[in-house]
């Protein structure tokens, strides 16, 4: 606290009613007219002369107000005698929000007026002189992390929500975040950032492009998905080790974990092996996780696609809480009721149950009318019981019962994914399940040729509480391969990526890669964290 030039990175700590102060060696009064942020004065200061600048926070009764800026809090004491009565009346009259100037001198509080809540709260400036800025008119909401707004309201005017600290918070971590793995992957590990292309051409499988019109009447651009074909290419050109703070695009429908545009942490590598991408990536989150969500520990668990369906239901599933799902098919065999038998008659046919702990205590009837209805809405459909013990969760939390801690971080990897899924709307043909580059399972090479449903592949997730964070594969690096997975399984038109197919034939490197930030909640959950999205 005795340093003039620290960084004091302001959260609202979550579920907390006090600032956190984050501290490190930062100038932030370098290259401007003030001599101090409003964060940043304490009882050492006291007797020096300040120039702060910032947004008035609040305002009483022409005595004192609140100087507000990126960093903190300072209280403005107003003088009352009748030489500054100009600068009594400026600041009294100025709307809350408004930008202003103002140098004056430290001086501590009275005994008994100290404010522990507040980093400055040990002292006050008393001011001089003063300038308005910039006046403020009517705000449409008070900027206030606590006051509730409606989503719609907040992006109509973002440039003001951005004024809260918990936004403030949020850009900050990201920038801080996104540094340290730069550090980690180029200064420790040999990494080379580059940046691709954003106009490009189709990529066949996957999500739906956005198309950018060219000059060329009927000639359109695509905007890719992600980088992938980019950082294939770099592979062949022998870069070894690249990575990029991606830009993506996907014209699909907005959803809670999804955005049309977003970015991505993109790595790729040459020489690498499942087990390498994995302990890079518990490496490097290690590395630039935040300290104040607490420290993580690896090397991750990972379970396999078929493990995860079968015991949660989902490929992604959220480890903090238990309720398995569980396969009583052999206790019921001998049972007398005729539709558990109808279900049992048929091939492959299991009946399986989740055990909700407490469930008597803590669900009402209408709770469980709930589930039934969203069991009869699921009817048929493999991820039912999944969806069934998610919803479980949710009216237990809303009950009372703590399942899911907030505050830990339950990273998982996902493995051994089926190579092809049948499409929804024609199951008899398939599709990639991550997409058409991902290599086969080596054990399952053979199969690809003669049985492609039944191969797995070489993709794996990394899923955090219940949200899939990352995703990547090792690649097929042979042309023959890659083409007759896009011809004979996808019954894709190979000329589209004739490109890519040409440049494995120019000895292509073994390579796979990830990327990091498939989802709001890897480091954006209801503005608690930045968001890096993918």
């Amino acid at each position: 606290y005795l340093y003039p030039n620290v960084l004091h990175q302001l959260y609202w700590g979550y579920r907390e009613s006090f600032l956190c102060i984050r501290l490190s060696f930062v100038d932030f009064n370098s290259f401007v007219t003030r001599t101090n942020t409003c964060g940043e004065l304490r009882s050492a200061h006291v007797g020096q002369e300040v120039t702060l600048y910032g947004w008035i926070q609040y305002q009483r009764q022409g005595l004192f107000l609140v100087l507000r800026d990126f960093q903190g809090l300072t209280q403005i004491i107003i003088p009352q005698d009748e030489a500054h009565s100009h600068v009594k009346k400026l600041l009294s009259n100025a709307p809350v929000e408004s930008v202003v100037r103002v140098t004056g001198t430290v001086s501590l509080r009275p005994p008994g007026q100290e404010n522990p809540k507040m980093p400055t709260g040990d002292i006050e400036v008393k001011v001089e002189t003063a300038e308005i800025l910039n006046s403020c008119k009517k705000l449409p909401f008070e900027i206030k992390d606590f006051i509730k707004k409606t989503e719609a309201l907040r992006m109509q005017y973002r440039y003001l929500d951005l004024r809260s600290f918990q936004l403030q918070y949020n850009l900050r971590l990201r920038s801080q975040i996104v540094m340290r793995m730069r550090e980690y992957l180029c200064n420790l590990h040999g990494f080379v950032d580059v940046e691709t292309p954003t106009l490009f051409k189709r990529t066949p499988g996957g999500a739906k492009e956005f198309l950018v019109p060219s000059r060329e009447a009927g000639k359109f651009y695509s905007l890719p998905q992600s980088p992938q074909q980019f950082k294939q290419l770099l592979m062949v050109g022998g870069l070894d080790r690249y990575f990029q703070v991606a830009r993506c695009y996907r014209d699909e429908g907005s959803r809670p974990d999804r955005q049309p545009e977003f970015t991505q942490i993109d790595i790729e590598m040459s020489f690498v092996d499942q087990a390498g991408i994995q302990r890079l990536i518990e490496g490097l989150l290690q590395y630039s996780w935040p300290e104040e969500r607490g420290s993580i520990t690896t090397p991750f668990p990972s379970m396999t696609y078929e493990e995860a369906l079968a015991d949660y239901g989902t490929d992604k599933p959220d480890t903090r809480f238990g309720m398995k799902i569980v396969d009583i098919s052999d206790f019921l065999r001998r049972s007398d009721i005729q539709f558990v038998q109808n279900a049992l008659s048929y091939p492959r046919g299991t009946v399986k149950a989740i055990c909700i702990p407490q469930g008597v205590r803590y669900l009402k009837n209408k709770d469980l009318e709930s589930l039934k209805e969203s069991a009869k809405s699921q009817f048929n459909q493999c991820s039912a019981l999944g969806s069934l013990r998610l919803e479980s969760a949710d009216l237990l939390e809303a009950a009372g019962l703590v399942l899911r801690n907030p505050t830990v971080f339950h990273f998982l990897w996902v493995v051994d994914f089926p190579l092809f899924l049948p499409k929804e709307e024609n199951p008899t043909e398939l599709e990639s399940a991550h997409h058409p580059f991902t290599a086969p399972h080596p054990s399952d090479t053979s199969l690809l040729y003669s049985d492609p449903t039944k191969v797995r592949s070489q993709h794996y997730d990394l899923v955090l509480n219940g949200n899939e964070v990352g995703g990547g594969s090792i690649r097929i690096h042979s042309a023959e391969q890659q083409r007759f997975v896009l011809e004979k399984v996808l019954k894709e038109d190979s000329e589209v990526l004739s490109h890519l197919l040409e440049a494995l034939e120019f000895g292509a490197p073994p390579h796979g890669g990830i990327a990091l930030g498939k989802c709001s909640l890897f480091l954006c959950h209801q503005n608690r964290i930045p968001v890096l999205r993918a």
